[in-house]
């Protein structure tokens, strides 16, 4: 099942569909979930007659975290992709994705690399936590600093999807505290090292309206993750390091409020 939340992305979304519908790997559902967009991005979906296409709208716009939420609850199939309607796959992405979970029963989650581009469409430099930290090892040696797993890249066993879900409350980034999660739990995230998705990077993206920094984001989740560790019971050498890092996160989102000052 491929999770595609849709709010007025008619721009791209065609582009992001097709791309989809032209898997090597056929076997698929892809679930539209339609965030009560007010542009053309429901007659884009609606024009499609690919049997594997369902269009599931929302009632009203209810936010991403809602609506990955809703997509979990309604897949069929027993693994879970991931897919933004302004990026483009691979034509191979999910056969290569499919074989790798098939072929390591002991990973939870499996993502790829990224080649980088500009809404033209135009190849940009590289993520390089993306490119730096690849291997199971790696990744879950990182991810107590920051993330460096693009959430429209990955494919996940949807057993563990159901486990975890998406927590509403983690509403900067929904997709780190869900890694951060599974890994506290002894879960293993692993990448493929080949680029098998085209993630654009927008204008509006780059210019968030809260305006936090990176270091108030990632305090701001990680404080949130902790908290509920702490309210689970839980504790071990991972959620130890993730708190390091917050703390570190804490004080250098403090100096920057100070300088500004």
């Amino acid at each position: 099942s491929i999770l595609l939340p849709v709010y007025n992305a008619e721009r791209f979304l065609r582009e992001a569909v097709d791309s989809l519908l032209a898997q090597t790997f056929t076997d698929f559902e892809l679930l539209a979930l339609n965030d009560g967009s007010t542009d053309g991005s429901a007659a884009i979906l609606n024009s499609y007659s690919d049997p594997r296409l369902r269009v599931l709208p929302n009632d009203r716009n209810r936010g991403l975290i809602h609506t990955l939420n809703k997509g979990i609850d309604v897949a069929f199939g027993r693994y879970i992709a991931r897919m933004d309607a302004d990026d483009i796959c691979h034509p191979e992405r999910l056969a290569a994705q499919v074989a790798y979970l098939d072929a390591h029963p002991e990973v939870a989650v499996v993502a790829s690399t990224l080649d980088m581009m500009d809404e033209a469409g135009n190849p940009i430099a590289a993520w390089p936590e993306d490119r730096r930290h690849v291997s199971a090892a790696a990744i879950r040696a990182f991810l107590p600093v920051d993330n460096c797993i693009a959430h429209p890249s990955v494919l996940a066993r949807a057993a563990e999807m159901s486990r975890y879900k998406y927590d509403a409350a983690q509403t900067e980034a929904e997709d780190y505290d869900l890694w951060l999660r599974m890994c506290a739990d002894g879960l293993s995230i692993a990448k493929i090292d080949r680029p098998l998705l085209r993630y654009r990077v927008l204008a509006t993206s780059l210019s968030r309206k809260d305006k936090l920094n990176a270091d108030q984001r990632l305090a701001l989740t990680k404080g949130k993750f902790l908290a509920q560790c702490r309210r689970d019971g839980k504790f071990n050498a991972f959620i130890a390091r993730v708190a390091f890092y917050y703390s570190i996160n804490k004080a250098r989102a403090l100096a920057r409020r100070i300088l500004r000052k």
